[in-house]
């Protein structure tokens, strides 16, 4: 057991146990992040998304250090596109659909160059990647079982993007009694206006979704810990 750390954080500060805390990393996948990808080809700015990846780089390193435990997540669809509801597949009339030949293999197809992680923040041997075909990352996959099977109560919540797979990931958790602290310079959106008021839903009304801090806070905190207990594990 180790002793809560403080984060300063809207709309109150926020004790976090690290040995109960996971830092999970949403969707930061070639295909929504690099010119040329399924998010360009969208009509989109990837360069917003881009911003997110030094700070959070910056993040997971610490958490990396502190020992908390690391959930990366991809969303995607097996090859049959079985697990790609209609409603999904064929909304609206991009020029490219899922599972059409992009720049980087088939539009968010699992095992395609696109559908994987940017090097940047590449999953280190043993951390956890789950596998969602929808925008939130509790449906259709173990995130759950995870989560309980390593005791887990507290969520920092990072990725892309803020208002579709960040925001339904922390309502779900919300929903599931998850105490969500979003990163605020670690989540991104293509669009800035959707940026702010995405991060202001979520610690409205006395934090009806949670939490929102910046990364230099959270930084902070874990590496005060790690200074008060060096040769401690969190367990």
């Amino acid at each position: 057991m180790t002793d809560p750390v403080s984060i300063p954080a809207l709309p109150e500060p926020i004790a976090l146990d690290l040995a109960r805390t996971a830092l999970v990393i949403i969707d930061m996948q070639r295909d929504f992040l690099l010119p040329g990808g399924f998010g360009e080809t969208l009509g989109n700015d990837v360069s917003q998304l881009q911003r997110v990846v030094k700070p959070l780089a910056g993040l997971l390193a610490a958490a990396r250090d502190a020992g908390m435990l690391v959930i990366h997540t991809r969303e995607g669809h097996l090859p049959d596109l079985s697990d790609c509801p209609p409603a999904k597949l064929n909304r609206g009339a991009p020029s490219k659909r899922i599972g059409d030949p992009g720049a980087f293999g088939r539009i968010l197809i699992r095992g395609e160059y696109g559908h994987d992680i940017i090097d940047e923040l590449a999953p280190a041997d043993g951390e956890i990647v789950i596998d969602k075909p929808g925008k939130g990352a509790f449906y259709a996959t173990d995130l759950a079982k995870v989560l309980a099977d390593n005791e887990i109560t507290q969520l920092l919540v990072t990725g892309v993007t803020t208002e579709v797979c960040v925001h339904t990931t922390t309502r779900e958790a919300n929903d599931r009694g998850y105490e969500c602290v979003v990163v605020s310079d670690c989540v991104g959106s293509y669009f800035p206006e959707f940026q702010r008021v995405g991060l202001e839903m979520i610690a409205a009304q006395g934090g009806i979704f949670g939490w929102t801090a910046p990364s230099g806070e959270v930084i902070a905190a874990i590496s005060r810990h790690a200074a008060a207990s060096p040769s401690s594990a969190l367990s």
